[in-house]
């Protein structure tokens, strides 16, 4: 194992063409979403991990049934228009909402550099997510926020490798972070207002 980056998909080497996000490599870096919360290491993020897990389950299975048709995000969503289920859709839908979160208390993160991880969680959510919740799902969520791990712990095991290389030194993990990040806001604003403009959002 080498250090975080070095292990995931980033969402900078994704490839956006005129035709939409690639499918495939998408979901490879949407993987390393799901690696993230292993580094952040607290159970009371299970929740949100096994959610982004499920939908890009969701996604990659409408991709192996049709992949002709399933090149692009927005074609896949496009080749499940009038169907009377959209799972794909549906958990593509989520799935953006989850990764704008992860992003969006990161860029906190990233912007604040003395503010711990939990105040930069709790304000993401706030902005992202809680719109989309009820009581209980709120509720859990409260619990998750406030069990982020320290700042500096969370950061020194993003650029520690766990089988006893060097650390990364912090201005590469900032860089890397920072491209990782910017590309990943990138994608979930192209597909969301993708979903906005076709109206794909509805029925859900």
């Amino acid at each position: 194992m080498a250090p975080y980056f070095e292990t995931v998909k980033s969402f900078a080497d994704v490839t956006v063409t005129d035709a939409g996000v690639d499918t495939l490599e998408f979901l490879q870096a949407a993987d390393g979403v799901v690696a993230l919360f292993d580094v952040l290491g607290s159970t009371a993020f299970t929740a949100v991990q096994s959610d982004i897990k499920g939908n890009i389950a969701k996604v990659r299975a409408r991709y192996d049934a049709v992949p002709a048709q399933s090149a692009t995000l927005e074609q896949l969503v496009e080749s499940e228009k009038g169907e009377k289920k959209r799972p794909a859709t549906e958990g593509l839908m989520w799935l953006l909402r989850g990764l704008s979160f992860t992003c969006k208390a990161l860029q906190n993160a990233q912007a604040n550099t003395s503010e711990e991880l939990s105040v930069a969680f709790s304000k993401s959510y706030d902005a992202s997510l809680k719109k989309f919740h009820n009581f209980v799902v709120k509720g859990i969520f409260a619990v998750a926020m406030k069990a982020c791990p320290y700042r500096a712990d969370f950061y020194a095991k993003l650029a520690s490798d766990p089988a006893g290389g060097p650390p990364v030194p912090a201005d590469k993990l900032n860089e890397e972070l920072s491209k990782w990040l910017a590309a990943l806001d990138s994608i979930v604003k192209r597909v969301e207002a993708f979903y906005e403009k076709g109206g794909h959002n509805k029925g859900f």
